[in-house]
């Protein structure tokens, strides 16, 4: 059944991003399960929850806003013209006031769960404003105040449950969406070359393929690095113990569903999250490894000392 044009215009399918909430909650589960701390948990997850549909709401009110004021351009864009304001469903006015009732709504719900998280959220309306503002068409600029989102995500979700957040785990966050801005900018002119739409140009200005190649490998690295640092840090040993380990020997699972996105983009083909794991087979298999792998080792008993036995860890004697 074809979604209301209202419900269009949230992109529920974009809501997937917002799972940049969860790693504070998943990341608290082994000690949490290990204290037998139920009641906590229960708190903890509704807290995480609450978290997740204000942002979901947060960030549908700042679509809703975008796409009004980009319906001009996205008409000229292959597939932007099937947005809602951009198809003539749904007028710019209409458009604006429930983008603006949604941002309230989701305020509301992000301080009635805490006041970091609703200080947090404020700040992410900021940039959402300043980036709709003028922002976003300033090159590099407007990915890094969409990545920054990302962070601000899982800052949020750590302050939800009250507990402290790595700044390799920030970065990591910071770089991998930094990376999957680039993909959406590569796959939009991509798209556009496609179709031979001529009179079609990026907000940002973005229209040498080169250029955003080399963004693209200069944000890449990092994420792939900070997330190997992450698993690797004295912060990661405290919470998880030589199960930290576990987690940077998945990062094969990061590559190729990395790669596939790219891949994806250079085609012109869609670059959300959710229709890359509807359609792509290989992103879905190493997203479900990946997060089989991620509870394997962190919860799976046996594993804590086979890695002891198997590898060589700081703190112990080193092998041959």
């Amino acid at each position: 059944m074809r979604m209301p044009p209202l419900v269009r215009l949230m992109r529920p399918g974009d809501w997937v991003k917002n799972v940049f909430v969860l790693p504070a909650l998943v990341f608290s589960l082994p000690r949490l399960l290990a204290s037998d701390e139920h009641e906590t948990f229960l708190r903890m997850l509704a807290a995480t929850a609450t978290t997740f549909v204000a942002f979901s709401l947060l960030a549908s009110g700042f679509y809703a806003i975008n796409d009004a004021l980009d319906a001009p351009s996205d008409r000229l864009h292959p597939v932007k013209r099937k947005r809602p304001v951009a198809s003539g469903a749904v007028t710019v006015r209409l458009a604006v006031a429930f983008g603006l009732v949604l941002v309230a709504a989701a305020l509301v719900l992000g301080f009635a769960t805490g006041t970091g998280v609703g200080v947090v959220l404020a700040i992410y309306a900021g940039l959402q404003l300043l980036y709709n503002l003028g922002l976003k068409r300033v090159p590099i600029v407007d990915a890094t105040v969409v990545s920054l989102g990302f962070a601000l995500r899982a800052a949020a979700g750590a302050m939800a449950i009250d507990v402290q957040v790595s700044v390799w785990l920030l970065l990591c966050v910071y770089f991998l969406c930094l990376f999957l801005a680039f993909v959406k900018r590569l796959c939009d002119i991509a798209a556009a070359r496609a179709a031979g739409v001529a009179g079609w140009r990026s907000a940002a200005g973005y229209d040498d393929m080169v250029e955003l190649n080399w963004l693209l490998g200069l944000s890449a690295v990092p994420a792939v690095m900070t997330y190997l640092m992450y698993a690797l840090s004295a912060h990661a040993r405290v919470l998880f113990g030589v199960r930290a380990i576990g987690l940077a020997l998945l990062v094969p699972l990061v590559l190729i569903a990395m790669h596939r996105f790219y891949r994806r983009s250079l085609l012109g083909e869609s670059d959300s999250p959710l229709a890359a794991l509807l359609h792509d087979r290989v992103v879905l298999v190493s997203v479900l490894l990946y997060l089989v792998g991620t509870s394997v080792t962190l919860f799976a008993p046996g594993v804590e000392p086979l890695l002891s036995t198997l590898l060589m860890v700081a703190g112990q004697e080193e092998g041959p």
